[in-house]
């Protein structure tokens, strides 16, 4: 049944007219009055474009790739390979009739955020929507995600998950495509052991994340089957997944554990403000610390001495997920697919000299 405006102005408790004022946003409406109004939108599930809400399960020439940070190389990487599939096929002047228009989605991290992207995406009737990266380990958020993804799916929309697990028990994504974090962070910290590493630190990301946990537990498992698993406590911190995080978290790893000789890093950007870190301690690299990273972004290779890190096939998954969100090819069988990753030495590690 098609929710009406004036379905929402009585849940609101107000008149169609200011539910009118709120959504056009061309009269000022008190805050308190202009929240009970947007809330029973969303309650409502109210799609504020008339000839969209007649035509109950068409979707738009809309897609939404939600990223946590378009500025970060991992994400948009991923963003910009989904977006070369979304846009075409067509001679480029938008008569092809394969074209959508996908628009980037920037949450900042921001749980709320991301729940409120995708109300905004199904208002708008969208055709596919794309969500990159780590999730939320939070019950109460993804029990909310579970309920916003339903609905779209149920209206329509195509949903795609890239480099980010599946919602446990929700069958409304279409594929999820998720990276080998586990398993690239093992191998990683196999190496740094062959090498004859014995007191590892571990620069990781924000606890709350599925790729954090994924990555230190690949970490974990490495130290424990080779007799190294310790206190942990002092050589493991959390951060941000950003270089000023990794410099901060560098500087306080080395000052309560000077004996380290290798240091693993959420990513390549943790990595490098590890690096400087190190450097500004007046150690070398790898000399008297290795640091290695993790994602192989396109500064890795450039850096002085040049990252050791695990490659994940950003731009790949991110071309795929954008095929599977127009319906370019076929989803994976059980609908999930585990992307492989490789590590790739060079040299910012070597045996230790100490």
């Amino acid at each position: 049944m098609t929710v009406t405006l004036a379905d929402v102005a009585a849940r609101a408790r107000v008149s169609p007219a200011t539910v009118s004022r709120v959504l056009n946003g061309n009269y000022p409406v008190a805050s308190s009055t202009r929240e009970r109004v947007l809330r029973a939108v969303d309650d409502l599930d109210y799609v504020l474009n008339g000839p969209a809400s007649s035509l109950a399960a068409a979707t738009s020439d809309l897609v939404g790739i939600l990223v946590n940070d378009i500025a970060d190389p991992f994400f948009g990487i991923m963003a910009g390979a989904a977006q070369s599939e979304i846009g075409g096929p067509g001679d480029g002047s938008g008569r092809g009739g394969g074209e959508k228009l996908a628009v980037v989605c920037n949450t900042g991290g921001d749980p709320e955020r991301e729940l409120t992207y995708l109300t905004l995406l199904q208002r708008q009737r969208a055709a596919a929507v794309v969500l990159t990266g780590g999730a939320l380990e939070d019950p109460a958020h993804q029990a909310a995600m579970a309920v916003k993804l339903a609905r779209l799916a149920d209206a329509g929309t195509r949903i795609v998950f890239c480099g980010r697990p599946p919602l446990p028990d929700s069958d409304a994504v279409a594929a999820a495509l998720t990276f080998d974090n586990r398993g690239g962070a093992r191998r990683l910290t196999e190496h740094l052991i062959a090498l004859g590493h014995r007191r590892i630190g571990y620069v990781a990301g924000p606890v709350e994340r599925t790729t954090t946990r994924h990555r230190l537990e690949g970490h974990r498992e490495a130290m424990k089957a080779a007799g190294l698993y310790g206190d942990e406590e002092n050589v493991t911190l959390h951060g941000h997944y950003d270089r000023r995080s990794g410099y901060d978290a560098t500087l306080e790893l080395l000052r309560r554990e000077p004996e380290v000789t290798a240091i693993v890093a959420a990513n390549d950007s943790v990595a490098l403000g590890a690096c400087a870190a190190v450097r500004e301690r007046g150690l070398r690299i790898p000399e008297d610390v290795s640091v290695a990273g993790f994602d192989d972004l396109p500064f890795s290779v450039d850096a002085v001495p040049a990252l050791t890190t695990v490659r994940l096939p950003l731009f790949e998954a991110g071309a795929r997920a954008g095929r599977l969100a127009m319906g370019k090819e076929t989803p994976p069988q059980g609908g999930t697919a585990v992307i492989a990753a490789e590590l790739m030495e060079r040299g910012s590690t070597a045996a230790p000299s100490r």
